[in-house]
């Protein structure tokens, strides 16, 4: 029985504090660290790792514990959406369990934040426990207007709230556009999402990227096989090129399934940090 889990901490400037969440998380017997990426304008670190339930589980919740510890929101600033200092932290079902089990191993480790953390927890996906929660976007909406936790009451000084889930394989995936044009990367976002009557299993929003001068459609594909990579690269070249913009190229977040390079391989995605580590059954395979 394999799970993953694909954490968001608010800290990507910091190498120190990234250094230390991997660190207890990688020190969890049983447990893979697959890839770590941060991001200095998200000012965000995504941690993937995979292994039992139990012990990813276990994994998830001390990396959570470090980073309330080591993260203050309120000295926080970055472009991307957050509650709290562990933000998002989704399981993953990938060999011989169900969403179900993850689902409820979810509110185990939810419950277990708020009683051992006092950070309070929303459920989101396939553990949401109201039917608004289903949609992390819609957490990002409700919470700051008065929306209740599903464990717990107000929030963290320091840390926040933090939304804990169940999910299918989300592909977290950035295409950055050579160009400062904030409104346009929005504008595109908006075009191609499924909300907006976009692409099916889309959603994505324009960031800028003052590091390096451009902007970005910064995009999560929750469904592959629904709409495969190229099709939404495609239609965002397609906008862009109507707009006289170039892509700069496109960067994966965390980790990737196989088949969702093998249906797109014939289309030059721009990739700018594709490699084969970063492919789920390579790693896996390699424990």
């Amino acid at each position: 029985m394999i799970i993953e889990s694909v954490p968001n901490f608010s800290e990507g400037r910091d190498p120190a504090i990234v250094s230390w969440i991997t660190r207890v998380v990688s020190a969890v017997p049983g447990v893979l660290l697959l890839d770590t990426t941060s991001d200095q304008d998200h000012n965000r670190s995504v941690l993937t790792f995979a292994g039992a339930p139990a012990a990813v589980a276990e994994a998830a919740f001390v990396g959570v514990r470090e980073a309330v510890h080591r993260i203050n929101l309120m000295r926080h600033a970055g472009v991307h959406p957050r509650l709290g200092a562990a933000d998002v932290i989704p399981l993953v079902p990938v060999e011989g369990t169900t969403l179900e089990q993850c689902a409820a191993l979810a509110h185990t480790l939810g419950e277990r934040i708020w009683k051992e953390l006092g950070v309070p927890v929303y459920f989101y996906e396939a553990a949401a426990l109201r039917p608004e929660c289903k949609r992390l976007e819609n957490v990002r909406k409700l919470a700051p207007a008065g929306l209740a936790p599903d464990f717990g009451t107000g929030r963290h000084p320091t840390a926040g709230a933090s939304v804990v889930g169940a999910r299918k394989f989300l592909i977290a995936w950035n295409i950055n556009l050579r160009t400062a044009d904030l409104q346009a990367a929005r504008e595109i976002a908006r075009e191609i999402r499924e909300s907006s009557g976009g692409l099916p299993a889309v959603k994505s929003i324009g960031l800028p990227l003052e590091s390096r001068g451009q902007v970005q459609v910064s995009i999560n594909l929750v469904d592959f096989e629904r709409t495969p990579l190229y099709v939404v690269f495609d239609a965002v070249k397609q906008r862009c090129d109507a707009r006289g913009i170039e892509i700069a190229g496109s960067e994966l977040i965390g980790m990737i399934p196989a088949a969702a390079l093998r249906n797109s391989q014939s289309h030059d995605l721009q990739w700018e940090n594709m490699r084969p580590e970063l492919v789920l059954e390579n790693r896996l395979s390699a424990r």
